[in-house]
Formats: C-alpha cells, sequence, structure tokens
C-alpha cells in the first residue's frame, strides 16, 4: 500500500507518505478507535497534488464519502455506528471568510468528530424530538492556503508543494488505477477485520503528549499491529510531523500577532494611507506588550518587517507624503486581505478586496523593465482611488 501510494502521489517526506498509509489503514478499524484522526491536505497553490491525494483515498479507505459542498444535515444523517471516511476537498472555499453561516456547522462537526461519543443534537421527525447525531468520522480535508487551527490541531497534516521537475509520479487514471488500488484495500481490510478487537484493547506507548497522542494513536496501533520496522517507522513520523507543526504554529502565530499589531498601528494613527517603513517599525518596537523590541539580535528592522509580510504578499513601495516628501512606506490597503483572512475579526468582510478587483499595480521605477501582477495585492479597495501618487 505504501509503494503505491507513492507510485501516484509525491508527499512532502518520507515520513509523510508512511503517516498516510497508517491512516488509511486505520478507516479500516474505525469501529475499535477511540480518536478518529483527520488528515489535513494544504496546499500554498493549485496544482500541488492535494485533489490526487483524495483521488488514492478514495479508492483505498473504507466506505469513502466524497463531498465538494454537502450540507452538513446530510453529513449528521450519514454517518452511523459504521461510519464513512469523510473526503472534503475545496475546504479554502468552505472555511473563506465569505462561507455561509452552515461552514460553522460543518466546523463543529468536524471538531466533534475527532472523539468519540461526542454526537450533535437535532430537532428531527414529525414529533419535533431532540435527537442525537453520530459525529464520530474519520476525515481527509484538502484545501489551498491554512485550514482552521481547530481542524489541524486534530489532524496528521500534509503540507503539499508542486512537484520538482525531476519528481515523476504514474498517471492515475481511474479505469486503470482503481483496480490496483481496491484489490490492495480489501486486503487491508481482510488482514485488519479479525484484529478489532485486539485493537480495541491496545495502549501503545507513544512518543507525544495530549492532543496529538489522541491523534496519533490510531496510527501507532496500526505500526504495532504489523509489527517489523513499523512500530518504529510510525513513532519517528510522529515525532518529526508534530516538531514540524510545532514550527509552523509558532511561525503562523507570530506572523498573525504582526498582522493584528499593524492593525492596531493604522487605527492609532487614525488610518492613513501609508506609514512609512521606519514608522511602522518604531511603533511596532514601542509596544511594550508585543515581542517586536526582543525580536532577532537587536528588535524588529524594516529587514525582518519585509520578511514576515512576505508570505501575506505585501511589500512597502515608494511613496510621495505630503511636503513632498518621499520614503519607503508600507500601503494601508495592501494590508485589507490579509487581515480580512487571517484576522477576520478585525476588518468588516465587506471592506475587503475582491478577487481580481482593486486597481493596477504601482509602476515601477524609471529605468526598470515593468514586472508582471502575478502575485501582488490590489492597491486601493474595490471602488475605491485609483491608489497614492507614486514617485518616478
Amino acid at each position: 500500500m505504501r509503494s503505491t501510494i507513492g507510485k501516484y502521489v509525491v508527499l512532502p517526506s518520507e515520513e509523510a507518505l508512511t503517516a498516510v498509509t497508517l491512516w488509511v489503514a486505520a478507516t479500516h478499524i474505525q469501529t475499535a478507535l477511540q480518536h478518529a484522526p483527520r488528515l489535513a491536505v494544504m496546499s500554498p497553490t493549485k496544482g500541488c497534488g492535494k485533489s490526487r491525494v483524495l483521488d488514492v483515498l478514495y479508492e483505498t479507505v473504507h466506505d469513502p464519502m466524497m463531498t465538494v459542498n454537502t450540507s452538513p444535515a446530510v453529513i449528521f444523517r450519514t454517518i452511523g455506528k459504521i461510519p464513512p471516511t469523510l473526503l472534503v476537498d475545496e475546504a479554502d472555499t468552505i472555511f473563506s471568510p465569505k462561507a455561509a453561516g452552515d461552514s460553522e456547522i460543518l466546523r463543529g462537526l468536524l471538531n466533534a468528530g475527532h472523539q468519540r461519543n461526542r454526537p450533535a443534537w437535532r430537532i428531527s421527525g414529525p414529533e419535533h424530538k431532540p435527537t442525537p447525531f453520530p459525529t464520530f468520522a474519520m476525515a481527509a480535508i484538502a484545501g489551498i492556503g491554512e485550514l482552521p487551527d481547530t481542524i489541524t490541531d486534530r489532524s496528521v497534516v500534509l503540507r503539499m508543494q508542486k512537484r520538482k521537475p525531476g519528481e515523476k509520479v504514474a498517471p492515475f487514471r481511474t479505469r486503470y488505477a482503481a483496480p490496483e488500488l481496491n484489490a490492495l484495500r480489501d486486503r487491508l481490510a481482510a488482514w485488519l477485520g479479525p484484529l478489532r478487537s485486539t485493537a480495541a484493547r491496545m495502549v501503545p506507548p507513544m512518543p507525544v503528549e495530549d492532543r496529538a497522542a489522541d491523534t496519533w494513536e490510531p496510527l501507532v496501533v496500526i505500526a504495532d499491529l504489523a509489527g517489523g520496522h513499523w512500530p518504529a517507522r510510525a513513532r519517528a513520523a510522529c515525532l518529526t510531523m508534530t516538531r514540524h507543526e510545532a514550527v509552523q504554529d509558532e511561525q503562523t502565530s507570530l506572523k498573525t500577532r504582526l498582522l493584528r499589531d499593524i492593525y492596531r498601528v493604522f487605527e492609532r494613527a487614525n488610518k492613513p494611507e501609508a506609514l512609512p517603513t521606519l514608522d511602522l517599525v518604531a511603533a511596532l518596537i514601542q509596544d511594550a506588550d508585543a515581542p517586536w523590541a526582543e525580536h532577532g539580535a537587536k528588535g524588529l528592522n524594516a529587514y525582518h518587517l519585509g520578511n514576515l509580510l512576505r508570505d501575506f504578499g505585501i511589500s512597502p513601495a515608494n511613496y510621495r507624503f505630503e511636503q513632498g516628501r518621499q520614503a519607503k512606506a508600507y500601503l494601508r490597503n495592501r494590508f485589507l486581505d490579509a487581515w480580512a483572512r487571517h484576522c477576520p475579526d478585525l476588518i468588516p468582510a465587506d471592506t475587503a478586496p475582491e478577487p481580481g478587483h482593486g486597481s493596477a499595480p504601482a509602476r515601477p521605477a524609471l529605468g526598470k523593465p515593468p514586472t508582471g501582477p502575478a502575485g501582488s495585492l490590489p492597491v486601493g479597495p474595490p471602488g475605491g482611488p485609483a491608489g497614492p501618487k507614486r514617485t518616478l
């Protein structure tokens, strides 16, 4: 199973390939588990293979239920004593700031379903009786960008990337690939079927604690049942991948804190169109409750600020202030999209830039060839002015 999955998709690491293989196997003993780990398949852009991962999972997991825009009510009524394996694609549209109210219901369902005996109560039937609906089911969730923290915290996380030129995979055609994967699925289910009661009694030693242990325990149980090199390989994957996510969480939290602190700096300055880079850095450092005075060796500087904001597509630009003063500055409009996505409680959704909207990118400096607009954020809000004055 491990080699066949690796034939069709390029996963971020050998540890990730091991984790996916064990996760697939664990779906076949869901009824023996106390926790149903999520598999979060995230990519920074399209074309990174996340949908192909779901294609492979569909042919290998227990009773797959593929969903793109299924209502929570349908999912509530589908999960039973022998739950399906939920495969949720395009999660970035489900959990975007502009998603409908059902997204919060689905998020709650996915969070509750990580642990057994967390039913959702609804009024049901002609007599309108309170009825508990099971939520416990393993789920793979794929999307572009970050998933909600409450979901990734309950997940084995795959951070997909585009394939390098030398990385090859076998063409995936359902007509030819499905029989091979289905045969492996059936052999896996036949092996694990008689072992369900054994798996239910197992309390394997774990290299991690708390929720990470809850999430990875089913995978380690499978590895211990398999024996051989699998127990050591599973625990090594657990340690490597959870440590990587801990680093990601720390960096993400720091960058989100920066976005929030910059928002407050602009608010205190009465929302100017732009703030000089040096002034913005100075304001951040002066906040005694913020970590910026201790950031790096000598505190936050313009270089650090640019690095931290690069992942959001935000960079400084030449700007002409009053009295003709020119300086490198950060434009407030360039933060609107990042604030709406990562700090939606700070900025009303209707002020966030719509995809494809906004004014044209700033003119390049004289004598340099123009750069393409790819990856740049709007300079002005929808329907707003064409942008600030620029220096030549």
